[in-house]
């Protein structure tokens, strides 16, 4: 499943942008960084669950907050940019 995720967490304090780091590191080793808190991400349920959970473990509830946006299976249809495109292409070689 193709999923969209955005965070915004708190950067105020030392802890904040620790966790912040956190975050992006968990979400940059399913996905790909589209904007600075945003990664497209291709992922299967088990992935899914596993990913929410690390991250559900890392965020403070009452200061930060992440949102997973679910597109579908005909998601290339529903995708739109305007300037620089930073989208994963799924089609393509992945070089790891």
């Amino acid at each position: 499943m193709f999923i969209l995720i955005t965070y915004d967490v708190e950067t105020t304090t030392g802890e904040g942008r620790k966790r912040l780091r956190q975050v992006a590191r968990e979400c940059v080793n399913y996905g790909h960084r589209v904007q600075n808190s945003v990664f497209e991400c291709v992922l299967s349920e088990a992935q899914f669950v596993i990913l929410r959970e690390k991250l559900k473990k890392i965020i403070n509830n009452s200061t930060d907050s992440i949102r997973f946006y679910f597109l579908g299976s005909n998601w290339e249809r529903h995708i739109e940019s305007l300037g620089l495109n930073r989208s994963l292409d799924t089609n393509s070689a992945l070089i790891i």
